[in-house]
Parts: C-alpha cells; structure tokens; sequence
C-alpha cells in the first residue's frame, strides 16, 4: 500500500494515477500519524512554496513530516517537496521550510534562458541509485522557476544535477529519503519506471543496479524543444465532445462543426506517438454547467489516466454564475481542473480585459484570474493564449502600439504592421497588442505565452516567425509557437529561426497528414535537441 500525502493543492491525481497505472493500490494521508505510519510515502509538492508549507502547517504535517525523514523512513519528494526540505526560499520570503538541510532556494539567476525552467531536460547522476535501475539518459521533465543547492555539510545527499544557465539539484538522497525537481508523473515511461523503483516492495537495495550511468567526465544537460499537440474542444450540432479544427478560427464546414475524433482518444494516441505535451482548449460555452458535470472535468480525468505527460486546459477560466445560481470564481474553476488532471491553465481573453486594466494603473490588485491562480499555484501552472491578428500602418507613427517592420507587405504596400490582440475566439479586436498583452501578464504572474495567429491559423504556411520573435524579445518567460504548421519542416524552421521554446500543432495531427514522429525525427537530423 502506497501513502500519498494529498494536503489540497494543484494536480496529485496524475501522481495517483502513476502509482495505480504501475500496479499498486494508493490511499491518502488522512491525519498526522498517517504520515509516520506509512509504509512508502509520496510527498507530491504542488503550488508555490510558501502555498505548500501554509498547507502543511493547517493540517498539522510539518513535524512529522520532519520526524519521519529523521527516522529514515521510505519518503518520496517531487518538485516543490525538494525544495521544502530546506530552510527557505526567495519564492516565500519569511517562509520557514521543514529545514532538513540547510541553506535557500533561489530563482534562477537572469540570463538568456526563459523562466520558468519549463520543458524537458536530463539529468547527471553522480552516485548510482536503484531508483534509476535501467535508466537510459532518457530527459525527464521539469517545471520551476526556482532551484536548490546543496552546501558542503549537506553533499552527502547529492544525487543528481541539471544543467540550466547553471548547475542545480535535480536529485536527492539519503537511506530511504529521495526527492525529485522533476516530475517523474510527468515524465513518460521514463519516469513510470523511476517511480516504479521506488514502488517496489521489499528493500530497494536488492534492485540490480544499471551499470555506465555515473561518469566522472559529466555533459552539461540541455533541454529539448517541445511538441505539442493541440486539442480543440467542443460539442457538434447533436451534442457530442469531439475535437475539431478551424480554418481562420471558423470551426464549421458545409455547416457541420468539423469532427476529427474524440478527445481522450486522440490524446492517449498522441502521448504513444511522443508528442511532448497535450493541449486541450474548451472552445464551447459550457458555464451554464455546474462545475461538477462540465463535460472538460471527465476529459481531463479520464486522460490523465492514460497519458503521462503535461496537460494544458484553457477556456472558461474566469468568474462565472451556473444554472443553479453557484457563483464560482477563476480560482475555483481553475482548483478544480487541476484536482481533475491538469498541469497548467490557459487564459485567454480574460487575460486581455486583465491587461487592460493593468495597463491604466500599473498596479496589481492581487484580484484577477492570472494573480490568484499563480499566487495559489505558482507561475509555472499559468499560460496566457495570445489571439492576434495583423494590423498593417504605413509608419509606426500612425499608431501607440508596438510596431514591426515586416518582410510581408500589407494590401496597400504597408511596411509595417502591429497585432491586435482579439477576444471571443478571434471575433472581436481590443485597442490592446501582443506585446502589451504578454509583458502586462508576465507582470501579474503569468508563466508562459501560447501565441497563436489569426492571420496563420489553418492555412499550413508555416509559423508566423516575426510575430514569435517580436513578443519573444519582450518577455522572459517561455513561448509556444502556434498557428500555421503544415509540415515537419515548418517546426525545423521555428526553431532555428526563432527562441521559442516550444510549438504547436492541431489539425495536421488530428488529420495524420504530418506524424509526431516524423516532426521529431526531422528535428534531430537538423540538430534540434528533442526528447
């Protein structure tokens, strides 16, 4: 029987699917003895720091917490519960840890990179574990903005490290207490199969080691470029769920809503394929619902049974009243997709009227959907869906916004243009641009940008590289590329021509017309590191 210790933050039921997927029954920490009684213990760390130990304190976790790591009991941290187990964080200042080891976390110091640390990376090992018996290299998958180091008294613990802009703590370990930066829930087989070590009865060290994997003439790791497939959602004129597709966001052909399979279907088949995340994005009004019967919830539950890989939700995520007269606000909607299986929550035009608000004050009111949810459960759980449309002007002088010199001249012969970030699925224009949209998120908590493309959506030209590059340089978080793919050279293209960190894809997935596999495989043979 395997303990989770589920104190009511973010998406543990992948963790409990993981553990049930790999044979094993789970129950949870229902008070503070379950915690030292506890045969193996999985210590999920969901939120932001000072969200995780605030929760830990409510329930009364935190000493024996502490006790049972002392007594060298079977314990298993992920993410954020590696981070806990020092002293303090610059993410939670003030915030005392469990104090296990000494010493800070601290955010990843500025450079070129994007934080959050968001994708796929490897790690070093630097002693052999039976956790990673049969381990590959294989890259494994993190989500932080935030990272630990260990000092001199404490190496006994080292593990693993990662490389991003600079070397952190990926991996701990000491007798039977492990913890993971990354999410080995999340990290496909290869982390199905780290977790499955850790899941085995008996003593762990009876596992036959893998032999090759410590060397003392270690790589720098790098993180790969993602794919991702897209998914979107919504019922047809009988009121079925299915995925469909649009063509300059108009989703109907020859007056039917165009239906190319069914949503949990089509995401199992892409995680087999190797796509690096999914993508749902609910394009129906479905608030009338009570939150208990939104049809996106039983998606996203019975997906996350199947696929182990990140899960992105996004429409609906604002303050709404149901049928039945419930009030729920973007919290609440957002809470309850993560309890249902989601690793992150995309926003769309809520996040325009939240801009421009921001936009005439400058100030934060701690209120809006992108403040509260990344407050609650970090910034790396927050995507801000970005609409534009290209308007052109003849010189930047004739507008506020900002404006780029394109090589695609507008109908009139119109040098320059700047994009009109629009709302209600493309149908309306605000006086707001991609630039101002994203910088004003980055601003409120937000931890990356899907950036799609009116103008390219459906017509498999390729990605819209000015735009990608424009918003790109204004932000410091990560970007999707999205819009316009056609073909598994239009995501080489993307990547040497652009930084995004990532790209997206729908239709020509759903279609089969270009498979994962033959996009990750032109990648490689171009020199793009992928998972």
């Amino acid at each position: 029987m395997i303990t989770l210790l589920d104190y009511g933050a973010g998406n543990v039921r992948s963790v409990r699917n993981a553990i049930r997927k790999l044979g094993y029954t789970v129950q949870d920490v229902q008070s503070p003895a379950d915690i030292l009684n506890a045969e193996r213990l999985i210590f999920p760390g969901v939120g932001s720091y000072g969200s995780v130990m605030q929760s830990l304190q409510r329930d009364g976790f935190v000493e024996p917490l502490v006790e049972r790591i002392r007594s060298d009991k079977p314990l298993l941290g992920i993410c954020v519960a590696l981070q806990v187990l020092f002293e303090g964080s610059e993410e939670s200042p003030g915030v005392a840890g469990l104090s296990v080891l000494k010493g800070q976390i601290k955010r990843f110091a500025e450079s070129e990179l994007s934080v959050p640390q968001m994708g796929w990376n490897g790690v070093n090992l630097h002693r052999e574990s039976p956790l990673f018996a049969e381990y590959n290299g294989e890259k494994l998958y993190f989500v932080h903005s935030y990272r630990a180091t260990l000092e001199d008294a404490d190496q006994e613990w080292l593990l693993s490290t990662t490389n991003y802009g600079e070397e952190f703590v990926s991996g701990l370990q000491k007798g039977n207490v492990t913890a993971f930066q990354f999410h080995p829930e999340k990290s496909g087989e290869a982390g199905l199969a780290i977790l499955g070590n850790y899941l085995k009865d008996g003593n762990t060290e009876s596992i036959t080691l893998s032999s090759g994997k410590v060397s003392a003439n270690q790589q720098e790791t790098r993180m790969a470029k993602r794919v991702i497939a897209c998914l979107d959602v919504r019922t047809n004129d009988n009121g079925d769920l299915v995925v469909t597709k649009g063509d300059q966001y108009d989703v109907r052909e020859e007056g039917e809503v165009r239906n190319l399979g069914k949503p949990v279907e089509l995401a199992r088949r892409y995680y087999e394929e190797g796509a690096d995340e999914i993508t749902f994005l609910n394009i129906t009004g479905f608030r009338d619902f009570p939150m208990e019967d939104q049809p996106m919830i039983e998606v996203l539950q019975k997906t996350s049974e199947q696929v182990f890989v990140p899960l992105t939700i996004g429409g609906g995520i604002r303050e709404f009243t149901d049928s039945n007269g419930k009030e729920y606000s973007p919290l609440d909607v957002a809470s309850e997709y993560f309890r249902s299986g989601a690793d992150k929550i995309s926003i769309g035009s809520d996040a325009c009227y939240t801009a421009e608000e921001y936009l005439k004050t400058s100030k934060k009111t701690g209120k809006s959907s992108i403040e509260q949810i990344s407050f609650v459960y970090g910034a790396q759980a927050v995507v801000i869906s970005v609409d534009p449309r290209r308007v052109y002007v003849k010189s930047p002088e004739e507008t506020s916004h900002h404006t780029i010199k394109t090589n695609v001249p507008g109908p009139d012969g119109e040098e320059y243009c700047w994009y009109q970030c629009t709302v209600k699925g493309g149908r309306e224009g605000r006086d707001l641009d991609a630039v101002q949209l994203a910088t004003s998120c980055e601003a409120l908590g937000a931890g990356e940008i899907l950036l799609n493309c009116i103008d390219k959506d459906g017509t498999n030209s390729g990605f819209d590289f000015e735009l990608i590059n424009h918003v790109k340089a204004a932000v410091s978080i990560p970007v999707i590329a999205s819009s316009g793919a056609g073909s598994a050279a239009h995501f080489v293209d993307v990547f040497q021509e652009t930084d995004a960190e990532a790209a997206l894809a729908a239709g020509i997935f759903h279609r089969k017309e270009v498979p994962i596999a033959e996009v990750k495989q032109a990648l490689a043979d171009s020199g793009v590191e992928i998972r």
